[in-house]
């Protein structure tokens, strides 16, 4: 019965799917917006999703913290987190200070609202239709789907033509980015809002999508060109390729394209070694491609011409997405990093040594100088079945192979 106080304090029901922890929860109020922007303010989101990914709620949350739907509301009504939730006055009625306990409902009250409410027919009503068989009798659907050039949300896919379709060389590849540890899936490929002034924003602009119909990067994976845009656009990411005049990391969805040097937006550079046909790698900390087992994630840096990733360690979902989107991983052996080989971004790299399950490479790293070193490092395809897909091309190319194969013995 709290629907209406509710709806007073903003919280009405606006849907019922994933939104806030997905990043579509909308947009701020401008004004407040204007204000993070104008004075750098470091705004948090507090939400009862699953996910607290740096700037996935939206861009401008900085961090963002889990809890219970009532504690969410308790903390809007503080109007900040640097607040005891427990101890501290949430407001004053009638001369008399709130606090949480005075709000709070106990267990007798949730259990009883829960035995109104939710009730076994519900379910049954609902799933036993899903999953009763039905032959359907009607029309026959169309053999092929009618791709529309202009849809923004699904577009036929690339992974049979162009650069995709051929050979991966793994010669005189350019880092891409250079990372450090607990490089998530959030910083690869995000799924948050769509910002105007991003690289994906002014390609949905020039298709002439207006701003609040962008809607967020997730819902437009069906469709590559935008999808694409989203990779490495995360504002929190760490390239340390990039840095500052003191020598620190600057943190952006930035890369520096070399041999020339110049620093620029993540998409330029991508756009940038694309047109130069430059296969490229990217080098990274331990844990690399944590958090949500995201497919675009690993389809985005395949998109992008990246052809080998070497890091310190994977995380296991994410590096047999790479493997399925022809991607390679590569370990450094135990002591060996991008640090104690002082590497920048600015060295060429070759793979060389034949591909078997977890076998010992050689990533021969070239300087800017001419120096050359062979690093040691290990074939993250772990199994004969992966490195069959690799060379494949990828899960879908090995798919294709495959019915193809036994569409001529047929």
């Amino acid at each position: 019965g709290l629907e209406k106080e509710l709806e007073q304090l903003g919280f009405g029901i606006v849907a019922f799917a994933c939104t806030t922890c997905n990043g579509m929860s909308g947009a701020l109020d401008p004004v407040i917006q204007q204000e993070i922007i104008d004075r750098d303010l470091y705004a948090t989101a507090v939400l009862s999703g699953n996910r607290n990914f740096d700037g996935r709620i939206h861009p401008y949350a900085k961090q963002a913290f889990l809890a219970s739907p009532p504690l969410v509301v308790a903390y809007a009504i503080a109007g900040t987190i640097r607040f005891d939730i427990e101890k501290d006055v949430l407001g004053v009625v009638d001369g008399k200070e709130i606090r949480l306990k005075d709000i709070w409902p106990s267990d007798e009250e949730i259990d009883a609202v829960v035995r109104a409410a939710v009730k076994p027919e519900q379910f049954r009503k609902i799933y036993i239709p899903m999953f009763a068989i039905e032959e359907d009798r009607g029309p026959k659907v169309a053999p092929l789907y009618e791709w529309r050039p202009m849809s923004t949300y699904i577009r036929r896919p690339p992974y049979w033509e162009g650069a995709l379709a051929g050979e991966r060389t793994l010669r005189g590849m350019r880092p891409l980015a250079v990372l450090p540890d607990n490089i998530t899936t959030d910083h690869l490929s995000p799924s948050n809002a769509i910002l105007l002034d991003s690289a994906a924003g002014e390609y949905l602009a020039k298709m002439g999508l207006p701003e609040e119909d962008f809607n967020s990067y997730a819902t437009h994976r069906g469709d590559h060109l935008t999808a694409q845009r989203a990779t490495f656009a995360n504002p929190k990411l760490f390239n340390e390729m990039v840095r500052k005049e003191d020598g620190s990391v600057k943190q952006g969805s930035l890369a520096r394209i070399e041999p020339e040097g110049k620093v620029t937006r993540m998409w330029e550079a991508i756009e940038t070694y694309m047109e130069r046909k430059q296969p490229l790698i990217i080098v990274a900390g331990a844990d690399y491609g944590q958090g949500s087992s995201r497919d675009w994630a690993a389809k985005g840096v395949r998109l992008a011409g990246v052809e080998a990733i070497v890091a310190e360690g994977f995380e296991r979902i994410h590096r047999t997405n790479l493997v399925g989107m022809g991607v390679l991983p590569l370990e450094f052996k135990a002591g060996t990093d991008r640090k104690t080989l002082g590497l920048d971004g600015s060295e060429t790299y070759d793979v060389l040594g034949q591909r078997k399950p977890r076998a010992t490479l050689t990533l021969v790293v070239t300087r800017a100088n001419g120096e050359r070193l062979e690093v040691p490092v290990t074939c993250r395809l772990d199994t004969a079945e992966e490195v069959s897909i690799y060379e494949a091309g990828g899960v879908l190319q090995r798919f294709a192979q495959d019915f193809l194969e036994a569409a001529t013995a047929s």
